[in-house]
């Protein structure tokens, strides 16, 4: 399966002749409806960010902050603003008002005229203006709380649906309240609204799909979507700013052409070779007259998910350009409960601590947004696959007229937005939906009938409308629900992708994800608190305090903080105040979640990718995120980082036969001479071994075990170590909990860099989980790492504080002592 992408700007070379958008984000205004003080707004933006803005309410995100401003998503509210357009524009054949996203209930008013009502937030919605449109303009939305048309949904229905009455409401299902995120319902014009205007042409959309791609030829076919009233017109073909192509194209069918790159160069994930873009343009003329343009950023690549019978069961993987791709990533939720807060900045910064980490796969979870394009376009732009889930999450949905029709238009508005990426890897129909059905008692009570035609509505959406808009759409593969199978079912380990929630939710140790890798893991994942800062920030107080009213509504989960304890006390040490706790909290998640990445990688070629549960925050929390809420990267995302690395060298023992593999992510074979050792904490060699082996590309490989009752050495005062040049993996023989460490300082050097500061650290005996912290914000290069006894390791803190003097090392060392 062949696909491309492209980024759309549209040119503007003379304004007689070429369609023009002119921004209609200014000027705003809201209130609530049946008051009359209109307040200064923000679009894009939502009418909380609006009303903290005037101070109007407290900060959500701050204490219990939340239960008080819960009135503002039952109250209607409206939005105002005035315009201007030129006589020119008003001359214009066709003027339309475009609306890319209207959260949710809205009733638009041009001129005090209706001219729209929308339903949907994930939909575009475009109106014929040039009836109402004047040389000075009043635009009106009304937006209403959600609960009205929720409660007349569901009256229709004479029988109940999982999981509540969001399930109605097209729009983030987070924010009616989730396990790591608040309840903050939010309205409001939350993306761009514009107008758009031209005469005889407009270019409304392009799809360039792939024919074919070798290494020696690309064969492009172009579409385009065209608003036009002239039958035929001219094209330049721009490539990488050369012109590469001329011709004459028709609109009495389809509007496209073909066109070819010789020896062109792929799109590939950025831990397998370089992600590179294309740059296109196509300029559409009439004689020598321009009626428009559009440029792109064009990705070559081929993508199949590989899903096929075989002895265990069925296989779970993605092929790019014909090679098999171990997924390595982390769900990705919305950066913020208020998207209009989410800048390009906080876009570049996250995906960038995706690429260090080593991550090339992000999962979209279903119940977010379909994300801004900059999201996509930076993916594109950094190799990073994609996984877009649609907007259905842990629930069974309505199977209406009006709801079917209104879910198929905002699969085409996005399957069309986003068809042209490289990084899309995979639409996918929901999460957690079949497997609620099947697993969460959602049947129980429930009459043969009424079972059947809540199921059957389903299969209309997630095996019908969905799997059909991306057939015709796109060429993207589509999968029905994640997981294929619940953890109940004994299939969920052999076919299709997986949930293992049997840790953290059923308090399964951590060693279970040693014995059961599936084939595909896109969701697993453990709790841990937030940075200091965080915590600070909930209870605004620099005093550390984790057992605060403020604090504990920033843990969602009933049983969240018992299931950290439980945890903590088989593995680690239970520290008896605030700042260790954090600590080892974060230890703790590291801890169980990479011995899981670790597992399935060495489970290659069987299982293909690991996923884990979650990437990050969207409020200040206590949540599965291995980076908090302002961008602090966590313990396990510094330690996913060396789990991520393409060349692993992981070790376990059975019935007390260590066993080392290496695992190769690389499309080249790798020549390894390693020096493999067990040492004591002061470094002392108690057995040597060196071990030379070739392990072929895309593999995983045992290459050496030893029987450990023929190596005299105690299990909780050493450590086996194995070096490859650089690069050097270490493994213990016994829990964090039972390690006999030894309490030592840690001798540091501090000096002043252009970038901030380079921290030279050594220690004389083993400093397990070495944590730097400090007042001043940056960022670690490493961090949470074991230094070696008798070596220095230095540490690059990015900052532009101009000193560290709060700089404080914690190490489980210092803790056990």
């Amino acid at each position: 399966m062949a696909i491309f992408a492209f980024m759309v700007l549209h040119g503007c070379q003379d304004k007689n002749h070429v369609p023009e958008t002119i921004s209609l984000n200014s000027n705003w205004q809201f209130k609530a409806e049946n008051t009359t003080n209109w307040l200064p707004a923000t679009v894009p933006g939502n009418v909380f960010s609006d009303l903290l803005q005037h101070n109007k309410i407290p900060d959500p995100f701050i204490g219990n902050h939340e239960e008080d401003v819960q009135w503002v998503s039952q109250t209607n509210w409206e939005y105002k603003t005035n315009f201007k357009v030129t006589p020119e524009t008003l001359k214009r054949k066709h003027i339309v008002l475009n609306f890319e996203g209207l959260d949710t209930y809205a009733s638009v008013f041009l001129n005090d005229s209706l001219i729209l009502k929308t339903n949907n937030a994930f939909r575009e919605f475009s109106v014929d203006v040039k009836p109402f449109l004047k040389t000075e303009n009043n635009l009106r939305i009304l937006f209403e709380n959600t609960s009205k048309h929720e409660a007349e949904a569901k009256s229709k229905l004479h029988y109940t649906l999982p999981e509540g009455n969001r399930i109605f409401t097209r729009k983030a299902q987070f924010q009616y309240g989730w396990d790591w995120g608040p309840k903050l319902n939010v309205s409001g014009i939350w993306r761009d609204v514009k107008l758009q205007t031209w005469d005889d042409f407009k270019i409304k959309g392009i799809y360039i799909k792939q024919l074919q791609l070798n290494d020696s030829i690309a064969k492009l076919n172009v579409s385009f979507d065209l608003r036009t009233s002239i039958a035929n017109f001219d094209y330049d073909l721009y490539l990488n700013d050369l012109l590469v192509d001329s011709g004459s194209m028709s609109h009495k069918d389809i509007a496209q052409f073909e066109f070819n790159i010789k020896k062109p160069k792929h799109w590939w994930p950025h831990n397998l070779g370089e992600p590179y873009l294309y740059d296109v343009k196509v300029v559409v003329k009439d004689g020598e007259a321009i009626l428009d343009s559009v440029s792109k950023k064009v990705g070559l690549r081929t993508i199949d998910l590989v899903t096929e019978k075989d002895s265990l069961g069925e296989s779970f993987y993605f092929k790019v350009n014909d090679v098999p791709v171990y997924a390595k990533g982390a769900n990705y939720i919305p950066q913020h409960s208020f998207q209009s807060q989410v800048t390009n900045k906080h876009y570049e910064q996250l995906l960038n601590d995706v690429v260090d980490a080593n991550m090339n796969m992000l999962r979209v979870w279903g119940g977010g947004i379909y994300e801004n394009d900059v999201f996509y376009e930076l993916c594109d732009e950094k190799g990073i696959l994609v996984w877009q889930d649609f907007m259905f999450a842990c629930a069974m949905y309505p199977g209406d007229k009006a709801f079917l029709k209104n879910v198929k238009q905002e699969a085409v508005d996005n399957v069309k937005r986003l068809r042209n990426h490289p990084s899309m890897a995979l639409w996918c129909g929901n999460n957690e939906s079949s497997e609620g059905w099947h697993r969460w008692g959602w049947q129980a009570d429930r009459s043969e009938a009424e079972k059947s035609e809540i199921w059957e509505n389903y299969l209309k959406v997630f095996d019908s409308i969905l799997l059909r808009v991306v057939k015709q759409f796109s060429s993207t593969n589509y999968w029905e629900s994640s997981p294929k199978f619940g953890r109940g079912n004994p299939k969920y380990e052999f076919e299709g992708d997986a949930h293992d929630w049997w840790i953290w939710h059923d308090g399964y140790p951590f060693e279970h994800l040693e014995t059961h890798a599936p084939r595909f893991m896109s969701e697993f994942g453990f709790q841990s608190f937030p940075s200091y800062e965080v915590i600070n920030y909930i209870n605004q107080n620099d005093t550390l305090n984790i057992t605060s009213k403020a604090f504990k509504n920033h843990q969602k989960h009933t049983r969240g903080f018992q299931i950290i304890d439980a945890y903590m006390q088989r593995d680690f040490p239970v520290p008896d105040n605030a700042e260790d706790y954090v600590y080892v909290s974060q230890l703790l998640q590291a801890y169980g979640i990479t011995k899981g990445i670790e597992a399935q990688r060495r489970a290659k070629p069987y299982n293909m990718g690991t996923l884990y549960w979650q990437l990050n925050d969207c409020w200040p929390a206590v949540s599965w995120s291995s980076i908090d809420f302002f961008g602090n990267w966590k313990a396990l995302h510094y330690k996913a980082k060396r789990s991520f690395e393409n060349l692993l060298i992981s070790s376990k023992v059975e019935n007390n036969i260590l066993k080392v593999y290496a695992v190769n992510d690389s499309l080249e074979k790798l020549s390894l001479n390693l020096n493999v050792r067990i040492m004591d904490f002061e470094g002392k060699s108690i057995m040597h071994k060196q071990i030379k082996d070739v392990i072929p590309s895309d593999s995983s490989k045992q290459i050496f075990s030893l029987d450990l009752k023929d190596v005299n050495f105690d299990k909780e005062s050493t450590v086996l170590r194995i070096d490859n040049n650089d690069q050097t993996w270490l493994y213990y023989f016994s829990k964090p909990k039972d390690i006999k460490l030894k309490p030592q300082a840690i001798q540091k050097t501090i000096t002043k860099t252009d970038q901030g500061f380079k921290i030279e650290l050594s220690s004389n005996t083993l400093q397990k989980d070495v944590f730097l912290f400090c007042n001043e914000k940056g960022h670690f290069s490493d961090n949470y790492f074991d230094l070696l006894p008798n070596q220095t390791k230095i540490i690059e803190f990015k900052t532009q504080a101009s000193n560290i003097s709060s700089l404080k090392i914690k190490t489980l060392n210092g803790l056990k002592n």
